[in-house]
């Protein structure tokens, strides 16, 4: 038969049925409440009873005119309740269908990669000092943490500092991405005596003094669903202890020849 629309899904319904274990009452409770005696079939070894006649019914309570013996053998079948099972056809669900918020994370994920599902983000605007930094790494307190809903998914991390030196012309701030304890995003190969890095400024004749706005950008494969912190640390070709300074100059007098920054880390958790 000609129909609009999709085309309905196959249904299979089957109706519900009791078997009790019988005595002499005439007192019985139901599985399922039904509003009368016409809700359900009665059978007494294998006799169909005569609704309102030879039972009645109201909710769970079921009273036989005549009281059974142990010996007999009773059912019924609830005529009101049947248990279906229907597939909805392919195209079928729209949005209306779906409950606010029933699709979580960890579904949307499964097997739809590419997809965004959550964005931390985490600004640091005050000035912040990073003290006795050298050829060695020192871990800042820019930091933002991100619990990824599944094992699979990736998480974009994107750093935007702002960073300043102590020290004189010619001088390098390395700065280096972390996951934990973990190094990430920095370069490889044979190093030597080189400092490995994610990203770094030079400073050419006083530039040292003024802060440069640095992006470090990577994309990482954290492969767990635990809370995870992510950082940047720093160090610089000079062997001195130094101060590296976020948001701010080296001198940080209050004049218009001195600046203030802002930093943004951002982490974006993308479906595997």
């Amino acid at each position: 038969m000609p129909f609009i629309g999709n085309q309905p899904a196959e249904s299979y319904s089957a109706f519900q049925k009791q078997d009790f274990s019988t005595s002499a009452t005439t007192s019985y409770t139901l599985d399922n409440p039904v509003a009368n005696a016409n809700e359900l079939a009665l059978f007494i070894n294998f006799v169909r009873q005569e609704p309102t006649t030879a039972y009645s019914a109201s909710g769970t309570s079921l009273t036989l005119t005549s009281a059974t013996s142990a010996s007999d053998d009773m059912y019924c079948v609830f005529l009101g309740k049947a248990v279906q099972t229907v597939n909805p056809p392919a195209g079928s669900v729209g949005t209306s269908q779906l409950e606010d918020g029933a699709i979580t994370s960890a579904k949307l994920a499964s097997g739809v990669g590419g997809k965004i599902l959550q964005i931390v983000s985490q600004q640091y605007t005050t000035p912040i000092t990073v003290s006795g930094v050298t050829n060695t790494y020192v871990d800042s307190t820019i930091t933002a943490s991100i619990t990824p809903s599944s094992s699979s998914n990736k998480v974009i991390v994107w750093f935007n500092v702002s960073v300043a030196s102590t020290t004189s012309t010619g001088n390098r701030v390395a700065l280096k991405l972390k996951r934990g304890s973990t190094d990430i995003g920095i370069g490889t190969g044979t190093t030597g005596s080189r400092i490995v890095s994610s990203a770094n400024a030079l400073y050419e004749n006083n530039d040292p003094y003024e802060p440069m706005t640095i992006p470090v950008l990577w994309y990482d494969s954290p492969a767990t669903t635990s809370a995870i912190t992510y950082k940047v640390a720093v160090a610089s070709n000079n062997n001195t202890s130094q101060n590296v300074f976020f948001n701010r100059s080296r001198d940080d007098a209050d004049n218009n020849d001195n600046f203030r920054t802002a930093t943004q880390v951002l982490l974006v958790e993308v479906a595997g």
